[in-house]
This record gives C-alpha cells, sequence and structure tokens, in this order.
C-alpha cells in the first residue's frame, strides 16, 4: 500500500499520484484540515501528500521497531535501565529529513487500540508514567495520547475476547469518568457493555484526579499548557539531542534542556553548557544540578530553562 493503490477499475496508479491530488483539493477548500495517514512510514505517507503520519507499533518499517523500542521491546521506558532511545531517535531524523520541504509533521502515540498495551500496562508501574509524559509532551513530534492515558488507565488482563480481538481488549476497557455504575461510561446493565469496565475498586478516574492537584491528569495539562506557551517546545522547534541512554537528554529551541530517567537508578549526564549551573526548572521531578552534572532520581525527569 505504501507504494501503488488502485483507483477504481483504471488500474493501478502511482500512491504519489492520488494522494497529492486529494492533498491539493483539500488545501484548497478546507484549509484548515489535515491529512493524517495510519501507514506507520511518515518518510513515505508525508512525501505522497499526507499531512502527518504515526511512529505505530504495527504497519511501519521493521514493523514499528521504532515505537516497539521505546515502550515494547525491551523498551527504553523500563525500569531496567537497559534500552535505548536511539533506534527511535534514527527513525525520528530519518523520517524528519524525508520530509523536509513538505512540511509535515510525525505523530508520536503511548498506545493505541491495536498496541495491545498501556503505559500502564502492569509491568511499569504509575510512578514510573509521569517521566514517559515528560518526554511525549517536550519531543518535537504531535502528542498523540489515547484516551485514558492521560489518568493511568491501566492494561487489563483476563478480559473475553471481543470480535476478534486478541489479546488487544485489555486496553480497551470504558474510560473511566468516575466512581458511579460503569465508572460513569454508561447506563447500561454491565453485562451489555461491549467490554467489561475495569475491575480494579481503587481505578483511576478523571472526576478523582481534577480534585487532587497532584493528579497525573493535572501533570499532564501542566506540560501542555507549557508546551503551548513556548514554541520551542512544539512541532517545530529545533531539537539536539545530548544523550540517548539515561537519562534521555535533549535541548529543545537552545532554550529548554529536557532530561527523562524512566529507570529505578540514579543516573546522571555532563551538560557542557556554561548556562547549566542557572537554569530554572519549569518542570521539576527530582534533579540536582551540580557544576556540568545534572543528577536525575529513580523515574525523575526535569526541563530546565537555560535563558
Amino acid at each position: 500500500m505504501a507504494a501503488t493503490l488502485v483507483k477504481d477499475d483504471p488500474g493501478w496508479v502511482e500512491t504519489g499520484e492520488l494522494w497529492g491530488e486529494m492533498r491539493a483539493w483539500l488545501d484548497a477548500e478546507h484549509p484548515d484540515a489535515v491529512l493524517i495517514a495510519e501507514w506507520g512510514d511518515p518518510a513515505t505517507s508525508v512525501p505522497a501528500g499526507f499531512s502527518g503520519d504515526f511512529f505505530l507499533p504495527v504497519n511501519g518499517p521493521g514493523d514499528g521497531a521504532a515505537w516497539k523500542s521505546l515502550w515494547a521491546e525491551n523498551p527504553y521506558f523500563s525500569a531496567e535501565g537497559t534500552g535505548t532511545a536511539q533506534i527511535f531517535v534514527d527513525a525520528w531524523r530519518q523520517a524528519r529529513e524525508a520530509i523536509g520541504e513538505h512540511g509535515g509533521r510525525t505523530l508520536l502515540i503511548s498506545a493505541n487500540h491495536d498496541s495491545a498495551t498501556r503505559l500502564n500496562n502492569g509491568v511499569r508501574r504509575p510512578e514510573e508514567i509521569p517521566a514517559a509524559f515528560a518526554f511525549l509532551l517536550t519531543w518535537p513530534s504531535v502528542p498523540t495520547l489515547y484516551y485514558g492515558e492521560e489518568i493511568g488507565m491501566r492494561a487489563v488482563e483476563g478480559l473475553p475476547e471481543v470480535e476478534g480481538s486478541a489479546g488487544r481488549q485489555r486496553n480497551r476497557t470504558p474510560m473511566q469518568w468516575d466512581d458511579g455504575p460503569n465508572a460513569g461510561f454508561s447506563t447500561a446493565a454491565p453485562e451489555d457493555l461491549y467490554i467489561p469496565i475495569d475491575p480494579d475498586p481503587n481505578r483511576p478516574s478523571v472526576r478523582a484526579q481534577l480534585a487532587d492537584e497532584g493528579s497525573l491528569l493535572h501533570f499532564v495539562r501542566r506540560l501542555l499548557q507549557l508546551r503551548k506557551r513556548h514554541p520551542e517546545l512544539g512541532t517545530s522547534g529545533d531539537v539536539r539531542v545530548l544523550e540517548t541512554g539515561y537519562p534521555l537528554t535533549y535541548l529543545r529551541g537552545d532554550r529548554f534542556l529536557v532530561a527523562v530517567n524512566p529507570s529505578r537508578e540514579r543516573v546522571a549526564v555532563t551538560v557542557d553548557d556554561g548556562r547549566l549551573a542557572s537554569a530554572r526548572p519549569v518542570v521539576d521531578g527530582g534533579v540536582e544540578v551540580d557544576g556540568k552534572v545534572l543528577d536525575v532520581r529513580p523515574f525523575g525527569y526535569a526541563v530546565l530553562d537555560l535563558a
């Protein structure tokens, strides 16, 4: 599909021609709209005419290797601290170079309906999740949050298979709005729900987290507000990666230094920037600055303003 598509019955046409025509029509008739692909390969789909594409756990080159290296297979975002962000960074750079003058965007997801997991996957603990969001919401891709990730909904094991879901039903449970019947999702009888709600009585909910300023939901909102206020943290801001090990460290717009440590060990990185000593933390999840060394606690993160 990344090479050719069928257009009615005249035969095969080049994908770039077909989607290029659609993009031209969309830009002319609906200039505020965007055309998003689900190929999982921005380097191919954006030059073909799409506005953006996802890094996906399926469909993309290497069967979504860039996504899996972050979240799924010996993932970087793991307490063991044995992964690397280099696979993802390399794939993202290649996509950005291929996109070039086309002006499209990469989209980065934490999970989706086909990934068969969530950030809160039964292995990754709730205290590990904020570091993942510190990365997702400061990296120059378009952050795409699967429903419920912003409150830490978990992947639920042991659910009945529905219509060939093949294990993927564990991250398709109903949204958890409150502590009422069916977690506020529906007034239907529980047995009539397409997939049951998370049975854990301590499951998170939107209502509970709205009432708690220290909740994951409020943390995600603060990061989104920070990203909105500062274009340097958006999709078009520059990024310079300083370290792909632990902590993942990068500079956004030559102003904001981001460090993320998903591991259970305390880690440090040397940053050869004279501004570090006077840096002001705008998001502080447990960092200390000692000269040129940035020390990050287990599951810690920081966004430092070097201006």
